[in-house]
């Protein structure tokens, strides 16, 4: 229908409403895809670093632990360790998101097929080739962590306790980091988790890593035109 006036009523006839388009945000799928994909590589990198068994994540040196003292396989206890952290919030007075949720299921539910993958290598690893695995474990992981920190969905669990301190208490995030983890894996050495060589490659590359990957992977936020 023309918007020109009507020639013999002299009034401008009503335009059509454009039909609402049912596609996807491509950036609501982009963020979904990255969330999802980030968590299931997070899985995968602890895998191969427990496996290496030259030094865990700091977090997964305490799940290590606590998995050889209670019996219970590492990826309940990864899961059961996320829930008492996510609880952790409520005083801290943080709010998790979608991702936040997602990072305590998928991760605690994959990790343990992942180490079973991992099983189907030789039990006896050269140093080279733990060596390798470890690097490469470590790298996979700054990965994943780009993937889903720059989905912007919500903090993992362990990620939202650091910065509801820093909040809270007005500490810097670095110091505040370190603290954490310091206690964590000191406490899961004691426990009998694995603290190595890795555990401190991991500490000292996986910040860089994320600073470089993070800004490349980071979903745009919508700008109204």
């Amino acid at each position: 229908m023309s918007a020109e006036l009507d020639a013999t009523s002299g009034t401008a006839p009503v335009t059509a409403t454009p039909a609402p388009t049912d596609s996807p945000d491509p950036r609501a799928v982009r963020r979904g895809t990255q969330l999802v994909a980030g968590l299931v590589l997070y899985a995968l990198s602890m895998a191969m670093l427990v496996h290496a068994a030259l030094g865990n994540m700091p977090w997964d040196v305490l799940t290590q632990g606590i998995s050889k003292q209670v019996g219970w396989s590492f990826g309940s206890v990864t899961l059961v360790i996320s829930v008492l952290v996510l609880a952790c919030w409520i005083p801290l007075r943080q709010r998790p998101g979608i991702g936040t949720v997602a990072n305590v299921l998928v991760i605690g539910v994959l990790v343990d097929p992942f180490l079973a993958l991992m099983d189907l290598l030789p039990d006896a690893l050269p140093l080279w080739s733990r060596i390798a695995l470890t690097a490469a474990g470590i790298v996979l992981n700054g990965v994943a962590g780009g993937l889903y920190i720059g989905a912007r969905l919500g903090p993992g669990p362990r990620d939202g306790l650091m910065t509801g301190l820093v909040g809270r208490t007005g500490w810097p995030i670095g110091p505040v980091r370190i603290g954490i983890e310091v206690v964590v894996v000191a406490a899961g050495w004691l426990l009998g988790g694995t603290v190595g060589v890795g555990t401190i490659a991991y500490a000292l590359g996986i910040g860089p890593l994320v600073h470089v990957l993070l800004p490349r992977l980071t979903v745009p936020v919508r700008t109204r035109g």
